[in-house]
């Protein structure tokens, strides 16, 4: 195989594993209380159908040391893939939680505003709302105040998401994620 061919299907692997191309969305959920350091990552869609559940990378509590709080968010999709933007390099991911029946349809973030006066994390935690109603919270960190609930997906459900992190500092107070936005499809 010469080094063109093995650059293409190198790419063409990425490509799918990083699950990259842009689905059919109607709508972006957002909400306000999220920080703004740190790198948008790239967006990531499943492949068909929605969301239905979650899990969070977490580095708990450091008494001795900066923390960081919520890292990462995977989503457990209905057509058996698994997806994620940026994901910091701290903590590790927690058990993965399923709407009984049904499917992601809004989000709230839990934050913790910064100070600036020593250890500030950013988005701690986050929770979901089910499209039976049902509330899924994460098992992330309880520092800071939940905020107001994105918008809800008005017909069928998250299928997509992408994620701001703040990468590693080297010194200082690393904050890793900080905001998160999911697409309705």
């Amino acid at each position: 195989m010469d080094i063109s061919a093995s650059t293409a299907l190198l790419l063409t692997i990425s490509c799918c594993l990083w699950n990259s191309e842009a689905r059919k969305f109607y709508s972006v959920l957002t909400v306000p209380n999220a920080d703004y350091l740190g790198e948008w990552g790239p967006a990531s869609f499943c492949n068909k159908g929605y969301a239905q559940g979650f899990s969070l990378k977490v580095e708990n509590r450091q008494v001795l040391g900066d923390d960081t709080a919520l890292n990462g968010i995977h989503l457990f999709c209905s057509d058996g893939t698994v997806i994620e933007s940026k994901v910091g390099p701290w903590g590790t991911w927690t058990k993965i939680q399923f709407c009984t029946t049904g499917y992601l349809v809004s989000f709230s973030l839990r934050v913790q505003r910064r100070t600036y006066k020593g250890d500030d994390t950013a988005a701690n935690n986050i929770q979901f709302t089910c499209s039976d109603g049902a509330g899924l919270i994460g098992l992330g960190m309880s520092w800071g105040e939940w905020g107001p609930w994105s918008k809800r997906c008005l017909s069928g459900g998250i299928c997509g998401m992408k994620t701001r992190v703040q990468d590693y500092q080297g010194v200082g107070d690393d904050t890793a994620l900080n905001d998160a936005q999911f697409f309705c499809c």
